[in-house]
């Protein structure tokens, strides 16, 4: 026995390099922090300059082995490299992949814990636009709404081959757009208190009160409480984007904006603006929003506020946790305003 023990000691110490002293293996250390130890395939076909004992990426088979299973590995998926129009792949799938391919493993960084191990995480691109992570204000978007102009449309423009100025009269149409805006312009707005007027004031949102003891005024679309406000220079300001806030107090009020020139005659009338509704929260209240152009290098010198009867018919419901809540219209109200975009 003691001779057996002898001779099988020897034959060790005779073929006892360690793996890592051999040639065809490398070095590489997984996810726990272990050294592990790899057969080199391929080696005939490599580089002689390259490093044996160069980190690499483990392979799936490497993976398989690491987990302790014992399974034989899966084999790994090879991206399709001739397109059809049967596999092409789809370029919005392949953006919320992070544009990881078929076959591609997910990518991943190397990391050492607090006890000195080397760790591996594997993470998905973030492939969402700045605006979308909120670094970049996403552009202004008008507001939808109806929009009367002053003059006819289209002013200034030859008419189309076959105008007939009196179809109208033939199709029984009592009434265009353009008559409703000259009707509303012979009932607004010379008479209105120019000394209960507002200044603009721009970097800051500024506050518009209509209580009880607001002046009022008979418009086309009823009689209503209303707030006159000088518009920037055009100087200063050739054109800009206004946001406008209408915030809720036992209901909201809805307003429409007729613009005026220096004289006080209509230029432009902006109703049924499509407003979003923000509900309240711990800190402020709900409101209706609405973002708006003013041309004061068009000959915009005034903005009025005011609502309508149709308006003060309506209400905005809005979907909470507890069924749909409902916010009347009214006649009263405070609004926010201000500049965001030249």
């Amino acid at each position: 026995m003691c001779l057996f023990l002898a001779t099988v000691l020897g034959g060790c110490q005779i073929g006892g390099s360690t793996v890592s002293e051999r040639e065809g293996y490398f070095t590489w250390v997984d996810e726990q922090g272990r050294v592990r130890y790899s057969p080199i395939t391929g080696a005939a076909n490599k580089d002689a300059n390259t490093d044996a004992g160069e980190q690499r990426e483990p392979d799936a088979a490497e993976e398989s082995a690491r987990s302790g299973n014992g399974a034989s590995p899966a084999p790994e998926l090879q991206e399709e490299t001739e397109y059809t129009l049967e596999n092409y792949p789809d370029a919005d799938q392949l953006e919320k992949d992070g544009y990881v391919r078929p076959g591609e493993r997910q990518p991943y960084f190397t990391w050492r814990d607090a006890e000195g191990n080397v760790r591996v995480s594997y993470y998905r691109p973030d492939t969402r636009s700045d605006i979308e992570k909120g670094l970049v204000e996403p552009p202004v978007q008008i507001t939808e709404a109806s929009v009367y102009h002053a003059g006819p449309a289209g002013a200034g423009q030859p008419p189309v081959e076959g105008y007939d100025p009196d179809a109208f009269a033939i199709l029984g149409i009592e009434a265009s757009i353009n008559d409703f805006f000259t009707r509303f312009s012979a009932t607004c707005c010379e008479s209105m208190d120019v000394l209960s007027r507002q200044e603009w004031q721009s970097g800051r949102e500024f506050g518009v009160t209509l209580s009880g003891g607001s002046v009022t005024h008979p418009f086309l679309t009823g009689t209503s409480p209303y707030q006159l406000i000088t518009l920037p220079e055009a100087d200063k300001h050739s054109s800009l984007v206004m946001r406008l806030r209408s915030y809720a107090n036992d209901g909201v009020f809805v307003p429409s904006l007729v613009f005026l020139d220096e004289k006080m005659a209509p230029l432009r009338l902006v109703t049924d603006l499509v407003m979003d509704f923000t509900p309240e929260n711990w800190h402020r209240r709900g409101y209706l929003e609405a973002w708006v152009p003013a041309f004061p290098s068009q000959g915009e010198r005034w903005l009025v506020l005011f609502t309508r009867e149709q308006d003060l018919e309506g209400q905005t419901v809005l979907e909470t946790g507890d069924g749909p809540k409902k916010i009347p219209h009214i006649r009263r109200g405070e609004l926010g305003l201000m500049q965001v975009e030249e």
